[in-house]
C-alpha cells in the first residue's frame, strides 16, 4: 500500500479545500477551512497541518502518501511560489511549496488554482478526451486554465492564462486588489456580480426590486439568484449584463486558441441557465463566422469542491519518485 495516495489542496480567496486522493481519482476523505481569516501564511499553515494530519492518520499514516499537489491563486508551477495574489491576504511572494514540504516532510508541487481545475476536468471531468479547451473559474475571482494540443499552457514564466485580468471595459470598475480598471474579474466574479447589483440599485432609485429588501452588505450572488428565479426584473438584468461582459470576453478567448470547449466552473455557475443563456448569446454574437456554433459551452461535470482538489492531486501523481 505504500505511497498509493496523494494530498490535493485547493486554496481559494475565501476557502481552502483539501482531500486525500487515490490513483483512480477517489477522494477518500476531505475537509475545508477559511483562507481569509489568516493574515499571515504561518497561521494558515498551522491550521492546515492540523486538519490534514487527522486525515492522513485516517488513511494509514504518512508512509502511504506520495506527495502534495496544490492549486492556489497566482501559483507558479516553475517556482512553487504564490506571487502577488490579489485575492489573498498574504502579499508579495510566498514560497508555499517549500513551506509545505518543511511542514509535512513530503514533496510538494504547486500551480495556479484554475490550472489545477483544468487538470481535474481533463482527467476526471467534462474535458475527458479533449486536447483543446479552456476552463474558466467563476468564484471569488475569475481564473482560467488553458489546454492546447493536449498540454496545459504555463508560458515562459509560469503565469500564462490570467484571463480574469484582461481589460473588458477600458476605464471601467476598479479592481481593489490589482488597481486595474475594467478587468473581467471586476464584473464576472461573484464579487463583481454583487457590485453590479449595488450599482444598479443606486443608479436606479425608481426601479422596484426584491433586492431592495436587503442592506447593501447583505447582497450576494445567492440573494441575486433567489430574486432572479422569482422573476425580479432587476436581478435578471444583472445576469444579462454579466453575461454580456463574460460572453464578449469568451469570444476573444475562442478567437485566440480555437478550443473545442469552454468549461465554466465555480459558484456563479449555480445560477444555471440564468447565466449560461446570456453568456452563450453574447459569445456567439461577438465571434467571427468561422468560429460561430463550433465551441461547446459547458458547465463542469465535477462537484465544485472536487475539481481543483483532483487537479491538484494529479500534479502530485506526476512527480518523479
Amino acid at each position: 500500500m505504500s505511497q498509493q495516495l496523494v494530498v490535493g489542496i485547493d486554496i481559494g480567496g475565501t476557502n481552502t479545500k483539501f482531500g486525500i486522493v487515490d490513483r483512480r481519482g477517489n477522494i477518500l476523505c476531505d475537509g475545508r477551512m477559511l483562507t481569509n481569516q489568516h493574515e499571515e501564511v504561518t497561521g494558515f499553515l498551522e491550521e492546515l497541518h492540523g486538519h490534514l494530519a487527522l486525515l492522513i492518520e485516517q488513511v494509514g499514516g504518512m508512509e502511504n502518501i506520495k506527495g502534495i499537489g496544490v492549486g492556489a491563486p497566482n501559483g507558479n508551477f516553475y517556482t512553487g511560489n504564490i506571487e502577488y495574489a490579489p485575492n489573498l491576504r498574504w502579499k508579495g511572494i510566498v514560497p508555499l511549496a517549500k513551506l509545505l514540504e518543511e511542514k509535512f516532510g513530503l514533496p510538494t508541487v504547486l500551480t495556479n488554482d484554475a490550472n489545477a481545475a483544468a487538470l481535474g476536468e481533463l482527467i476526471y471531468g467534462a474535458a475527458r478526451g479533449m486536447k483543446d479547451f479552456i476552463v474558466i473559474t467563476l468564484g471569488t475571482g475569475v481564473g482560467s486554465g488553458i489546454v492546447a494540443n493536449g498540454q496545459l499552457i504555463y508560458g515562459h514564466d509560469g503565469f500564462a492564462g490570467e484571463l480574469g485580468h484582461i481589460i473588458v471595459i477600458p476605464g471601467g470598475r476598479l479592481h481593489p486588489g490589482t488597481g486595474a480598471h475594467g478587468s473581467l474579474e471586476a464584473y464576472a466574479s461573484a464579487t463583481g456580480v454583487t457590485k453590479t447589483a449595488i450599482e444598479f440599485l443606486n443608479n436606479r432609485p425608481e426601479c422596484k426590486s426584491l433586492l431592495r429588501n436587503y442592506k447593501p452588505e447583505e447582497i450576494n450572488s445567492k440573494v441575486i439568484y433567489e430574486a432572479a428565479i422569482k422573476g425580479d426584473a432587476l436581478a435578471l438584468e444583472i445576469y444579462e449584463f454579466t453575461g454580456q461582459v463574460l460572453g464578449a470576453a469568451l469570444a476573444n478567448f475562442v478567437m485566440f486558441s480555437s478550443p473545442e470547449a469552454i468549461i465554466l466552473f465555480g459558484g456563479l455557475t449555480n445560477a444555471g441557465d440564468l447565466i449560461m443563456d446570456p453568456v452563450r448569446k453574447h459569445m456567439e454574437e461577438n465571434l467571427l463566422p468561422i468560429f460561430q456554433n463550433k465551441v461547446k459551452l459547458l458547465f463542469s461535470e465535477l462537484k465544485e469542491s472536487d475539481a481543483a482538489i483532483l487537479g491538484a492531486s494529479a500534479l502530485a501523481w506526476e512527480m518523479k519518485d
